[in-house]
């Protein structure tokens, strides 16, 4: 009886083998599915063309701007391993003029003849190894995390409309606990942008995006007192202000603004509104200061959302007149 047991095994093994058409068959599957995968040249430009330079890694600059300043000021000290600036030297450069007070956001750097800078990535090389292997340990202590802090604040994908707000029905979009607008107020200055009229801001259908919690308005210049009469009329009460100082990019105050009529506005103001009882928000949890770099036109700083998110964690926000730099999750 053994051998027929045997014998018995043996042909329901090779019954549960793979037929040569089932092997062909899966072996052409995996070719194709390694060439899906296999990233387009499209998709490897695009990479290429928005890859940080010096790797995907947070910096800390010296205090002390280029590295022989560094030296000067530690002559004794061991090497420093923060990021250090180059001075840009030009034909046309005057190094007895001192520094541009716009630095990388010089619109006139083929001309101007004060010092620039750019970022001397030598030190974000040396540094790039040390970070991976912190970034490490990183990876290895969220991996302790149980899952009550993982599930604690959900991150929903970011949506966009491209409209004109004049005319578009903001009631389809529901509500929102937070709103953020960035208008274009006619400010009586060239904008690389076209701007709204007094009346057509006063217009627009912002009460209906709300029925309880904050909204965020940027304002500059004239627009301070309008953005304080639009916020009455759209039901919101002035609760607070958060002003942005804007630095260069060797984190010292910009000196001469762009904008301003008598004295150039080196700040921006946030007027903040409340609508409702908002008592299951977070509050003082954030200072009303925000120093952080400039960048290109109407590009807002970044922190704003970090403080907006530990206001009202895990709910749904809209940015208003927002850009492409503005997608984040939850908005």
């Amino acid at each position: 009886m053994k051998p027929r047991l045997e014998s018995v095994d043996d042909i329901e093994s090779l019954l549960s083998m793979p037929t040569m058409k089932e092997m062909e068959n899966k072996k052409v599957g995996e070719e194709i599915l390694d060439l899906l995968n296999v990233p387009s040249h499209k998709e490897q430009s695009t990479v290429e063309k928005f890859k940080s330079q010096g790797g995907a890694f947070v910096h800390e600059f010296c205090d002390h701007g280029t590295r022989g300043d560094c030296r000067k000021n530690n002559p004794q000290s061991q090497p420093c391993r923060k990021v250090h600036f180059r001075k840009i030297i030009q034909k046309h450069t005057d190094e007895s003029l001192g520094d541009c007070s716009f630095l990388n956001t010089c619109f006139h750097m083929d001309t101007c003849k004060y010092v620039h800078y750019e970022v001397d990535y030598s030190d974000v090389e040396m540094n790039k190894e040390e970070k991976e292997k912190d970034k490490k340990k990183e990876d290895k202590t969220s991996l302790t995390k149980t899952a009550e802090e993982e599930n604690r604040v959900i991150l929903y994908p970011p949506q966009w409309i491209q409209c004109d707000m004049r005319y578009f029905d903001m009631t389809v979009l529901g509500k929102f606990s937070v709103v953020m607008a960035d208008p274009p107020w006619d400010i009586h200055m060239e904008l690389p942008y076209g701007t709204m009229s007094d009346d057509e801001m006063r217009k627009l259908d912002v009460p209906s995006l709300q029925d309880e919690g904050y909204i965020f308005l940027w304002v500059t210049g004239r627009a301070m007192e309008l953005g304080r009469e639009c916020l009455k009329l759209w039901g919101y009460a002035r609760c607070d202000e958060l002003i942005w100082v804007k630095t260069n990019q060797l984190q010292r105050l910009i000196r001469t603004g762009r904008t301003g009529h008598w004295l150039n506005h080196g700040k921006e103001h946030c007027l903040v509104g409340v609508k409702g009882d908002c008592k299951n928000f977070n509050r003082g949890l954030d200072c009303d200061v925000l120093v952080v770099e400039e960048r290109q036109t109407s590009h807002k700083p970044d922190e704003i959302y970090g403080v907006i998110e530990r206001l009202a964690p895990g709910t749904r926000k809209i940015k208003l007149f927002g850009r492409q730099h503005n997608v984040q999750p939850n908005w």
